[in-house]
């Protein structure tokens, strides 16, 4: 007898029996209060044609859409390790809630990680250490072009926009940024008013031009110099693609599309707002180049950079090329992981494309040194940087400082509940929900953001101290050990050796994993 077949029978069996008890004991009709409502429930279920579990298991299936959707609390609740959650271990999530709130952050007991495993990492100490009590690092961005370089802390602010994130959450980070002194970038979605609390920003735009676009959807020259002119930006971002979803454009789904946001970005509400896969504004690697010299002179002489996740070499070596055959760099480059965070993306894109933040950052580094350009543009990295190790570990394989979105979040309260594109964020964060956004408290969430930075700051000099090394600048690829498989140990150096300087350039010195890319690059061509 099938569960449907169970179900007729007592559909039919069960008022027949409240009826008859109900001669005995009349409260028993209050039963029917729960026979009706389950038997409508049940019929419906065996009538309708959209789903078959609930046809062949009237009322109890709705049970297994019920599990469904509590499934990732409980996954992260009760079942994950404090190692193995994903897409960020709680091991990492708990480091960054206590650093944010003034906690105690320490560990008892020794590491919880398996140091015999393969792919663990280390840095090695001095038994000579050193103690920078009061060193505060700064990386000077701005090339010989430049006319107002930007002095930067090693961690900032990742791009995160207005629109992905709340007004509340865009406030916290712009106040955390200015009482931390560190820089907030504007994530593609334009300059809000709520960028605008008193933070440092790095002024981002993508194929999409929000906030600099034209009627057409076109780059606009005179909204970007009412932009790029404010006193609050300090450097100017161009975004090529994005790690965790390269070659597609931003995504900001309907559902989080607001008046407001509509008007900053200068879109139409009702549909999803997609940015195209590629700039209008530029077709060629030397177009590209003579663009950034113009929102250099449209902007005043700020540092103009630009971003990208890596994807065929030979399309940045063609980029390298036009630097050289312009005379015209970019002040800095922005290198995204594939690994990096987004509040939406095809998970084709976010499992399957581009190149992760660690290849990627040593292969630009070593290519600009390869083709004499290294010391006049500095290398920002912007992947999954959640500890200080993490952030020094890129800094010694070539980025001169890091960006970081999630660990930001974090900070805010983020409890990685993976809702950012549905608007229904539980902590206000990744919402435009008016109930939503007034529980993230900015007062306190601006405390929590300055918080983290400055512990991040504090562990990533004692640990350069730990190394013996005076500066962020004498961290190196040699200093980072990588167990390759069972003891087997490398540095870094040892796994990616040093390039010469301007070897690419010559042709009888050029390194054989350059030769092929090489030929295929074009300065005038992509």
């Amino acid at each position: 007898m099938t569960v449907r077949q169970k179900f007729v029978i007592l559909l039919v069996a069960l008022p027949a029996l409240t009826v008859l008890w109900a001669q005995y004991w009349p409260a028993a009709l209050w039963l029917f209060t729960l026979w009706v409502p389950l038997g409508l429930i049940g019929l419906n279920d065996m009538f309708q044609t959209k789903r078959s579990i609930r046809r062949l298991y009237p009322v109890i299936g709705h049970m297994r859409y019920f599990f469904e959707s509590i499934r990732p609390e409980i996954q992260q609740y009760f079942v994950e390790s404090d190692l193995n959650g994903t897409p960020v271990p709680r091991e990492f999530r708990s480091l960054v809630y206590q650093r944010a709130k003034g906690q105690r952050d320490t560990r008892p007991f020794g590491t919880i990680l398996d140091v015999n495993q393969d792919g663990y990492e280390w840095i090695n100490h001095s038994l000579a250490p050193l103690h920078h009590h009061d060193f505060q690092p700064k990386v000077r961005f701005g090339g010989p072009e430049c006319k107002q370089p930007y002095d930067a802390s090693p961690l900032n602010i990742s791009a995160m926009s207005f629109g992905s994130l709340s007004k509340n959450a865009i406030m916290a980070l712009n106040l955390g940024a200015k009482n931390g002194g560190f820089a907030h970038n504007t994530g593609e979605g334009g300059i809000s008013p709520y960028h605008l609390q008193g933070g440092d920003l790095i002024f981002q735009f993508g194929t999409g031009y929000f906030g600099c676009r034209d009627e057409e959807g076109n780059f606009c020259p005179k909204l970007f110099k009412e932009k790029a002119q404010l006193d609050a930006v300090k450097m100017i971002e161009i975004k090529l693609s994005q790690g965790a979803k390269p070659g597609h454009g931003g995504i900001l789904p309907a559902v989080k599309l607001t008046q407001e946001i509509a008007d900053i970005r200068h879109v139409s509400l009702g549909k999803d707002v997609i940015s195209p896969a590629a700039h209008t504004a530029f077709s060629t690697p030397t177009e590209m180049m003579q663009f950034i010299k113009k929102l250099r002179d449209l902007s005043d002489g700020k540092p103009i950079g630009f971003k990208l996740c890596i994807g065929k070499k030979s399309e940045f070596l063609s980029i390298c090329k036009a630097m050289i055959d312009t005379g015209i760099k970019p002040d800095f480059i922005t290198i995204d992981g594939s690994e990096g965070g987004t509040g939406a993306a095809p998970i084709e894109l976010t499992n399957s494309v581009g190149t992760p933040i660690r290849d990627a950052i040593i292969f630009v580094n070593q290519t600009l040194i390869g083709m004499g350009l290294r010391d006049e543009i500095r290398l920002i990295a912007s992947g999954k940087v959640l500890s200080a190790f993490h952030l020094l570990k890129l800094i010694a394989l070539g980025a001169d400082t890091v960006n970081a979105a999630r660990a930001m979040m974090f900070a805010l309260g983020c409890i990685q509940s993976r809702s950012c594109n549905t608007d229904h964020c539980p902590t206000g964060i990744a919402t435009q929900d008016p109930a939503r956004v007034k529980a993230l408290v900015i007062e306190d969430k601006v405390r929590r953001v300055s918080n983290y930075h400055r512990q991040m700051m504090k562990h990533l000099i004692e640990l350069v101290g730990a190394a013996g090394l005076q500066s962020l600048q004498d961290l190196k690829p040699e200093h980072i050990m990588h167990r390759f498989q069972g003891t087997d140990v490398r540095s870094y150096e040892s796994m990616f050796p040093s390039i010469e300087p301007g070897s690419i350039l010559d042709e009888t010195k050029r390194p054989e994993p350059w030769r092929e890319p090489w030929q295929r690059a074009s300065s005038i061509s992509w």
